[in-house]
């Protein structure tokens, strides 16, 4: 269980979000939430659905896999930037992911909220 409660601990701090109003938004208290990043108990499937509405990643929290990108959806500029990334030194995409993390979390700080998925650098 620990493992789950660390990932979702992650995912609530890629959000920017206290333990006290994420429990809020699954539906608990921020003690119930402070035991489930601790691995103390288990959440429940109604929690993961409403955290899930906000933008955690329940099957990376569940699993440690994140969720796969669906690239048939990607439009033409997302997809020459996908392409322009794959085409660079790995120094230079440690970078742009640095970049862009860096962006999307201070987006989400504007907008008090957040689509971002979980970082692998």
């Amino acid at each position: 269980m620990s493992g789950i409660g660390s990932r979702l601990r992650q995912e609530r701090e890629r959000l920017g979000l206290s333990q006290k109003v994420f429990g809020e938004i699954g539906g608990v208290e921020a003690n119930a939430q402070g035991k489930y990043e601790s691995g103390g108990r288990a959440p429940k499937a109604d929690y993961l659905s409403r955290v899930a509405a906000r933008g955690v990643d329940v099957l990376y929290v569940l699993t440690g896999t994140a969720t796969p990108l669906q690239l048939d959806n990607l439009s033409q500029i997302e997809e020459k930037v996908l392409g322009d990334y794959r085409a660079m030194f790995k120094e230079d995409q440690d970078a742009i992911r640095r970049l862009t993390s860096t962006l999307a979390e201070h987006s989400a700080s504007v907008n008090g909220k957040s689509k971002v998925q979980p970082s692998d650098s």
